[in-house]
């Protein structure tokens, strides 16, 4: 399970109950194919922003009653009407890709993880929505996992993000470790680029861990989706740790042991900690 972006929305997973499989499906194709409409590299960003303002407006028509016609959203709406889903984590979703599509650096790490609050906490957050578990202590614990999560995927993605003109590392951890764009461009691999990464993961663990308790109190499959997630997360974070950050030539890959061990520490769930 590499950490990709709305990958780690359980799509239609076996771990979860019957019921919510299709209302997960209808928003994870909403967020995906927002998300696709963004990195449209090859498309003016006008064009993009213009298309995911089409989405905003369908999300509106939802909000007064209306039943738009295009199937995705006609889908979405029924979802939304029927699980009393907040429009406005769906409007943050579309902020955060409209913001992709303008914004390629980062000054500091308060910036980056405003930017999650809007790109992944609202998949989180929707989760606890549809398994009626949205109190305010979960939510918060939801969004350290996703943060975590998203910045796991920004620190895997460093050298497939700059062939897209994004840099996601803040510029003020970049200019404290003494590591230039340059290098990321070279693939550059030294003792000041392994410091900065050992700092990112280390702060990113800690999120993770930080929110880790809430797989523990969701009951049942839910719980047992979550622990498999955060395990995913711990398990990249681990490998990111073993090769000293270097992304440049071995993005971390879980394989059939790391899923072993997973299952094991989901099941008996006597964590979380380092892995």
């Amino acid at each position: 399970m590499p950490v990709d972006h709305y990958e780690n929305f359980p799509v239609a997973s076996v771990l979860l109950p019957r019921r919510l499989r299709r209302p997960i499906e209808v928003i994870y194709a909403f967020a995906r194919s927002a998300d696709d409409l963004a990195d449209e590299g090859e498309v003016a960003a006008e064009q993009r922003l213009a298309a995911l303002q089409h989405y905003c407006e369908q999300l509106e028509a939802i909000g007064r009653g209306e039943t738009p016609a295009e199937p995705l959203f006609q889908r979405l709406a029924v979802v939304i009407r029927e699980h009393d889903l907040p429009l406005s984590l769906f409007h943050d979703l579309l902020d955060a890709f409209s913001q992709d599509v303008v914004k390629t650096r980062y000054a500091d790490f308060g910036e980056l993880v405003q930017y999650c609050r809007r790109s992944a906490n609202p998949v989180g957050r929707l989760l606890l929505h549809l398994y009626g578990r949205a109190t305010p202590h979960n939510l918060a614990l939801s969004d350290g996992i996703c943060t975590a999560l998203q910045l796991i995927n920004f620190w895997q993605d460093v050298a497939i993000d700059w062939q897209k003109q994004r840099v996601y590392l803040p510029q003020e951890d970049l200019q404290r470790f003494g590591v230039t764009e340059a290098q990321i461009a070279a693939g550059q691999v030294n003792p000041a680029w392994q410091a900065l990464m050992r700092f990112e993961i280390e702060r990113t663990r800690k999120l993770l861990q930080a929110g880790a308790p809430l797989a523990r109190v969701l009951p049942g499959r839910m719980g047992l989706e979550l622990r498999m997630i955060v395990l995913g997360g711990e398990r990249i974070l681990k490998k990111l740790w073993d090769v000293q950050g270097d992304v440049f030539t071995q993005r971390p890959v879980l394989k059939a042991g790391d899923w072993l061990y997973m299952l094991s520490r989901a099941c008996w769930p006597a964590w979380p900690g380092k892995p």
